[in-house]
């Protein structure tokens, strides 16, 4: 069964019905960029609360410390993460879906446009046709009628025996050719009536058929692709549910990361003060009455009772550099962490004047590369900066011996310093090799393997693949996008949360 067998009759009906499926389609186009704004503005409501929530500050980097902080923080990570596929949705949508929606029902429109002319066209020259058929019967039919009165008019004129002979041969002669040219409309009625039958079952038979047909196709073809466009409204959500449920996923580990002990332990280590508990209060009898000036009293007056200062309103001391003000236990904490920083930045210093060393001793043996003089200011500069840490060093040092008291303390801060030495030694020093020639071009920061296949179709975005190995150029900002160089030396932006970036 098809249109132009069953519906050879219809051709308005085909008209609005083809008329009311490509107005499903610009419907359709635009319920899904009505979804797309839903899902960007939702996205954007995400980040905005993620970072409303973000810790900022000295004070709440160091509650970050307790595992029930960090947790939240890594929520508000993982939501951010959560944010930036809700766009990545709204994008695929807008150019899988609408775009190419778009652009094919412009061309379906033109290919109706052109089906629904061609048929009327059809009907034009079949309806001239007509017109033709109708002026040839009708100038035959008045051929006939004139025929027929001028053949009676010639018998009547033969009967009448007044009339002449000559006036019978010319009655005669004129019902012939009244006749003759009766029979000639005649032909022409005929002709037309079988090119008119012709050109009819042409039009019934075979052009609207045909023209019938292809808008059959064209239709079909409309909701077939139609149907491909809601498969990928589920499809694309379908591609970042894995991704999703990583971010999900994340967030039920954040929770379960979470250690109430080990918090309460952490506060204890952040807070204690290290002083002893108040001893009893003494009894103070005052019936004995007062005793004589010389008694041992007057020695030894009654102890007044500190104050449980604990529990007390207690006036904010004055800071002092060493620390001084602070309770004990928080007075080494802090000078020992005032130490590693010294010691962290006296290492840097360190390997800042050996490189301008190296760099001095290749410009004296290669004067062409550099003045050696333009590196004295650098070098005197970073001496400078040495002895000042030196001091700096030794100064907090002592400050933390005295505050333990002399036991270990030298052990102690001896090994402190390895540490903190040995933790700068691990990090990445620019200044231990001087190459002869320069390299301008941007040192990658890191490594991070593809978890995921993407395909880059927007601006400004590549294509990678699972599995493979790229090159960190710029972290993520914030906005859930990070910058990346293939094998290849292709360059561009990808989902930071496709990648897992390598320690």
């Amino acid at each position: 069964m098809d249109w132009g067998t069953d519906l050879w009759d219809q051709c308005d009906i085909i008209d609005k019905h083809t008329l009311s499926g490509l107005d499903l389609v610009d419907r359709y186009i635009k319920f899904v960029k009505e979804r797309t704004e839903i899902e960007q503005s939702y996205a954007k409501q995400l980040r905005s609360l993620t970072k409303k929530y973000a810790k900022r500050g000295s004070k709440e980097e160091q509650d970050c410390k307790f595992s029930n902080h960090a947790s939240f923080q890594e929520i508000l990570n993982e939501l951010n993460d959560y944010a930036g596929q809700r766009e990545l949705i709204a994008e695929n949508m807008m150019t899988g879906i609408c775009v190419e929606l778009t652009k094919y029902l412009q061309d379906i429109k033109s290919e109706r446009k052109t089906h629904l002319a061609d048929a009327k066209k059809a009907q034009q020259n079949l309806e001239g046709s007509f017109k033709n058929l109708e002026s040839t019967k009708k100038r035959f039919a008045k051929e006939w009628a004139e025929a027929d009165k001028a053949t009676q008019q010639a018998d009547k004129t033969e009967s009448d025996l007044n009339a002449t002979k000559l006036d019978v041969e010319k009655a005669r002669q004129h019902a012939h050719a009244r006749t003759h040219t009766a029979e000639e409309c005649r032909n022409d009625y005929a002709a037309q009536l079988q090119k008119y039958n012709k050109e009819q079952n042409n039009f019934y038979y075979t052009e609207i058929p045909h023209i019938f047909n292809k808008m059959q196709d064209m239709d079909e073809r409309r909701i077939r692709r139609l149907a491909e466009g809601y498969c990928k409204f589920s499809d694309i959500e379908k591609n970042v549910l894995p991704i999703i449920s990583k971010c999900l996923e994340g967030i039920s580990s954040a929770g379960l990361k979470i250690q109430e002990k080990q918090d309460s332990l952490l506060f204890i280590e952040q807070h204690k003060s290290g002083f002893e508990r108040p001893g009893d209060v003494e009894f103070e009898d005052y019936t004995q009455g007062i005793k004589p000036a010389t008694s041992d009293s007057s020695l030894n007056p009654p102890k007044v009772r500190t104050k449980l200062w604990p529990f007390s309103k207690k006036h904010k001391p004055t800071a002092s550099e060493d620390f001084s003000h602070l309770p004990p236990e928080q007075r080494k904490k802090r000078l020992q962490a005032k130490i590693d920083d010294f010691a962290k930045e006296l290492q840097k210093a360190q390997d800042e004047s050996e490189a301008l060393d190296k760099m001095k001793g290749v410009y004296e043996k290669n004067p062409q590369m550099g003045d050696p003089s333009s590196l004295e200011p650098q070098i005197t500069e970073t001496t400078q900066n040495l002895g000042r840490l030196k001091g700096e060093l030794a100064k907090y040092e002592s400050w933390l011996a005295e505050a333990v008291g002399g036991e270990d303390s030298s052990n102690t801060i001896n090994n402190n310093i390895r540490h903190g030495v040995g933790a700068a030694d691990q990090s990445h020093n620019i200044y231990t090799e001087f190459d002869d020639e320069f390299d301008d071009m941007e040192a990658p920061i890191g490594q991070c393997a593809a978890l995921y296949t993407f395909q880059g179709n927007s601006e400004g975005t590549i294509s990678i693949t699972e599995g493979e190995m790229l090159s960190v150029m710029e972290d993520d900002k914030g906005d859930g996008w990070m910058r990346v160089l293939r094998a290849s030396g292709e360059e561009g932006y990808i989902p930071s949360s496709y990648v897992k970036v390598n320690p």
